[in-house]
């Protein structure tokens, strides 16, 4: 029986879906939504990153929060895990294809971020880091 033939008779027809959003935005939020993983996949917008360089990018991270955003990214096709052979172990993070086309999105929400700032502290607030700037001038 199709739809239509249900809702002739009164009845509802609901078709079975995997998920169901209200908007496509929970879908984006839902990859790259929380307080970190935007701040992640931003600065692999500018390349590749070991561990450690997180850590000196995101100092108030902790290491049991970058480890799960970095799996979450990965588990999602937007970040590329690279494990190197070699002792000691290397591990790099880089953006996909598909974390690719996030930049756009990531880099504009830079430019509002400043922006934000501006309009709420005016001049009150700094951005510590500066090679952030240049996302303003892209």
């Amino acid at each position: 029986m199709t739809c239509v033939e249900i809702f002739r008779k009164g009845a509802s027809c609901v078709q079975k879906t995997e998920k169901i959003y209200n908007t496509a935005v929970e879908a984006t939020l839902e990859v790259i939504g929380g307080k970190w993983k935007p701040v992640i996949l931003f600065h692999l917008t500018f390349g590749k990153k070991r561990n450690n360089e997180f850590k000196s990018l995101i100092p108030a991270i902790t290491q049991k929060m970058l480890t799960q955003h970095l799996r979450e990214l990965e588990e999602e096709g937007v970040i590329l895990r690279i494990s190197y052979n070699q002792v000691p172990p290397r591990v790099e993070y880089e953006l996909t294809d598909y974390g690719w086309s996030l930049k756009e999105l990531l880099h504009m929400m830079c430019r509002w971020g400043d922006s934000h700032i501006e309009r709420k502290y005016e001049g009150k607030a700094t951005v510590l880091n500066p090679m952030l700037t240049d996302v303003n001038n892209s």
